[in-house]
């Protein structure tokens, strides 16, 4: 007859009964329970550290995107700011560039009546070229000039000296304000040192005792003048006319003047080069050959 004992322990004492070797598993977690016990909590090791895991990922997540909002939002503000800046610096640099055209080198004029028709007709806008009589120029016969008629046509200035004064030239130099009335279109018909005569209706007129064909430019059934004169230009000033002739008042109206309705050379604005507008009345505005016989008859023209 056998029998069959039950394994002993290293001391040589019977295991209890029912119990056999405990898992690795098992042994585990008892000594982390033991430790969770001596710290005082209950939550396994496992768990809390899982769970402040979660909540260091969370802030710093959180951290993160409000910093990457900040930076954006800064940036977009930084490059609003740039950019309205530039336009500021670009606007004032075409305003800068504008004005130095207008007053130094092109300006635009509107003409305000008929008594340069057809060459130029009323609302017409016009660029005057103020280079063309620079360093040493002088008007010739035959171009239509922009010029100042005070002292000549007009007694006095229309306008008082004062800031609204100086506004209104300011606009005028940049062509937002028109030109006034004191300002002129006509066409140079004698320079300083000819003598400029009309026998009246039905001759022409001539200059240095050239006669002048002006049917090229003369508004149609216009004579060249209604009435007879004989002039001679003084030195620095010029003799002008308009086109339109029955229509325009011109040097002939202001002999009897102080002055004599002769224009000074250093009141002329500028040559009329071209207009602009219309559209359909765009065209280069040329000196007629016309006067092309009365060169070497005298006046500075022929100096050049």
């Amino acid at each position: 007859m056998s029998t069959h004992e039950p394994p002993a322990d290293r001391d040589g004492r019977p295991a209890p009964i029912g119990a056999g070797s405990p898992t690795r598993s098992a042994v585990v977690s008892a000594a982390r329970s033991e430790e969770d016990a001596a710290a005082g909590t209950d939550t396994p090791a496992g768990a809390e550290s899982e769970s402040d895991s979660d909540v260091e990922g969370d802030v710093e997540g959180d951290t993160d995107t409000d910093t990457d909002v900040e930076a954006e939002t800064g940036a977009e503000g930084a490059g609003r700011s740039s950019r309205s800046r530039d336009l500021l610096v670009l606007t004032a640099i075409c305003l800068f560039v504008l004005l130095l055209v207008n007053a130094f080198v092109a300006r635009p004029f509107s003409v305000p009546s008929g008594s340069m028709e057809n060459t130029l007709r009323p609302g017409d806008r016009l660029v005057v070229n103020q280079l063309s009589y620079a360093f040493g120029g002088h008007p010739q016969r035959g171009d239509v000039v922009v010029f100042d008629g005070t002292g000549s046509f007009l007694r006095k200035p229309l306008e008082r000296d004062g800031l609204w004064k100086s506004l209104r030239s300011f606009g005028r130099d940049i062509g937002l304000v028109p030109a006034g009335d004191s300002v002129y279109v006509k066409r140079v018909i004698g320079v300083g040192g000819d003598r400029v005569t009309s026998a009246g209706p039905g001759h022409s007129l001539t200059v240095n005792g050239v006669p002048v064909d002006e049917s090229g430019y003369l508004y149609p059934g216009d004579e060249p003048s209604a009435v007879a004169f004989d002039v001679v230009v003084p030195p620095g000033k010029l003799f002008v006319m308009g086109d339109h002739r029955s229509a325009s008042r011109d040097s002939r109206d202001h002999l009897g003047d102080p002055g004599g309705g002769f224009v000074p050379e250093s009141r002329v604005i500028g040559r009329a080069a071209w207009v602009v507008y219309p559209v359909g009345h765009w065209a280069a505005v040329d000196r007629p050959a016309a006067f092309a016989a009365t060169g070497g008859t005298g006046g500075h023209g022929d100096q050049r």
